[in-house]
């Protein structure tokens, strides 16, 4: 672990970008103590009041505390983010190694699915899986999930056709090792690393999908606040509160920034080419 750390050190961006997540990871979870204000506390005298000493980054169309609600909101794109990103790295890998290791009739299955689903975009795969399964933080988790379950199985499924050729899975297979331990002791550890890479890189992906399903409604209801809806309740007043928007805006922006970077660094510490 020493030797890869000093391997992600070189790279200076990837370590800024881990300093913000976990700075951004931080505020969401220790939220209740850093929010100034209860972030569903109403107060009509102050509504729309701009960004000033007191309301840092203004309040909305009912008096919440715009920055209140914006550190709050990191715990629901984060916790969306990483767990749908889990959800489809596991299911995605599985299928992915299982499909490219047995072949035949059922790699043919999977991939076309796979081939099926990609050909729809994100938003509109996500919009599929949402009208159908109802909105919900758990429901949104799934639908995420699942829009990023593909993704997974065609990295894994073209790393698993050229691993299966080399000559140490031929050696385990003479040796009379079953497919289960085949796919789990050689296969799988010889994968991880791209799969990784591309995991830290699709959390960015993923809290960007979340963020536009809450824009068109089908995210987490009100009022818990997340920063698409922030966004989309503010698109009306963009003109005279601007601030409604472009906060939230920038916490997405700063967050998925940060994740990209951490995958960089990521794919330097699995590149064997950076380990001498």
């Amino acid at each position: 672990m020493r030797d890869l750390w000093k391997i992600f050190k070189k790279n200076k961006t990837a370590v800024i970008g881990l300093v913000v997540a976990l700075i951004v990871i931080f505020i969401a979870a220790i939220a209740p103590l850093l929010a100034p204000y209860d972030p569903l506390e109403q107060n009509v005298s102050e509504k729309l009041t701009p960004p000033r000493t007191r309301y840092l980054m203004g309040t909305d169309v009912f008096g919440r505390d715009v920055l209140s609600r914006v550190i709050y909101g990191a715990r629901v794109s984060l916790m969306v983010g990483v767990f749908s990103v889990m959800l489809a790295m596991v299911v995605g890998t599985a299928m992915g190694i299982y499909a490219g290791f047995k072949g035949g009739r059922i790699e043919n299955l999977i991939m076309r699915g796979v081939d099926i689903l990609m050909s729809f975009p994100n938003l509109i795969m996500g919009l599929m899986v949402m009208a159908i399964l109802g909105s919900g933080f758990i429901k949104l988790i799934l639908a995420i999930g699942i829009v990023m379950t593909p993704r997974f199985i065609r990295i894994a499924h073209g790393s698993t056709l050229s691993i299966k050729e080399r000559e140490f899975v031929d050696a385990a297979k003479a040796m009379g090792l079953s497919e289960w331990r085949i796919m789990t002791k050689h296969i799988l550890p010889n994968i991880l690393g791209e799969v990784l890479v591309m995991g830290a890189l699709w959390v960015g992906t993923a809290i960007r999908i979340e963020a536009n399903l809450s824009f068109i409604g089908l995210g987490v209801p009100p009022p818990t606040p997340t920063w698409g809806n922030m966004i989309r309740e503010g698109l009306s007043h963009l003109t005279n509160a601007p601030w409604l928007s472009i906060f939230p805006g920038i916490a997405i922006l700063i967050t998925i920034l940060s994740f990209n970077m951490i995958g960089d660094g990521i794919r330097d510490v699995t590149d064997p080419r950076t380990q001498g």
